[in-house]
């Protein structure tokens, strides 16, 4: 499947706009605080407090990476219209505090017309991301904040694999395979989960064998690299032999 960039960048904004609209009004809880001395002044919690006032970068920043708060989910959607733009245009990473502050705030309790506006932009998103040429965040940076928020990796997986005939998806999975592989060689998952995903890894390898090689040998991947894919293929103990 090749997607048209138009249809690409038509569906990210529409989800943006989406989720716009369905946290529009928000604010943090009446009653959260949080210490002056390492987060910020009365003023700027005053702000979270306050509907629809764009907050700037660095107030955003100090807001959704600390995990500290009381009342993650009023927190979220208030600043979420903001995170999200900030995700397309890199001025938010999705790795170092906001996985968590997803995971906390229990987004996926959340009335449906908001649960499905976070949805559609974790999709349109990771499309983005995966075929985008100038897009901010690479993709296997992309999969760890998917697969954290969410709590599964085989739909990004299986969203993925049908993309690796385009040129740049097929870009992003060598270089995500190069990432990777000192972490699967382990059987360990390539990033720190706040989850109990025992199955992720094994998943990943199984999908990383069907579909990296081919996809390694297109993209004139080193040796050494394909040689570590054709190790994983090994028992765990018959990979160090070689």
């Amino acid at each position: 499947m090749t997607p048209d960039p138009l249809d690409v960048n038509r569906q990210l904004e529409a989800a943006l706009a989406g989720v716009a609209a369905a946290f529009r009004g928000m604010t943090a809880h009446p009653l959260e605080s949080n210490c002056e001395c390492h987060w910020g002044s009365a003023e700027e919690l005053t702000l979270l407090k306050t509907p629809d006032i764009p907050l700037d970068d660095d107030l955003l920043q100090r807001t959704y990476w600390l995990g500290d708060w009381t009342y993650h989910g009023p927190l979220l959607r208030r600043i979420l219209p903001q995170v999200t733009r900030g995700l397309v245009t890199g001025q938010v990473e999705p790795i170092g505090g906001l996985e968590r502050n997803f995971t906390r705030g229990r987004w996926r309790e959340w009335p449906v017309t908001q649960r499905d506006a976070v949805l559609a932009f974790l999709d349109a998103w990771w499309l983005h991301v995966l075929v985008e040429p100038e897009a901010k965040v690479a993709a296997h940076e992309a999969l760890k904040f998917l697969a954290e928020v969410s709590v599964q990796v085989t739909p990004w997986l299986t969203t993925w694999a049908g993309l690796l005939t385009h040129p740049i998806a097929a870009r992003r999975l060598a270089m995500a395979v190069d990432d990777w592989m000192y972490d699967l060689l382990g059987d360990a998952l390539p990033w720190r989960s706040e989850h109990d995903g025992t199955d992720w890894c094994p998943t990943l390898s199984s999908w990383v064998l069907r579909h990296a090689p081919r996809v390694l040998r297109e993209q004139d991947a080193s040796a050494e690299l394909q040689d570590d894919v054709r190790r994983l293929a090994l028992p765990f103990d018959d990979r160090w032999d070689r």
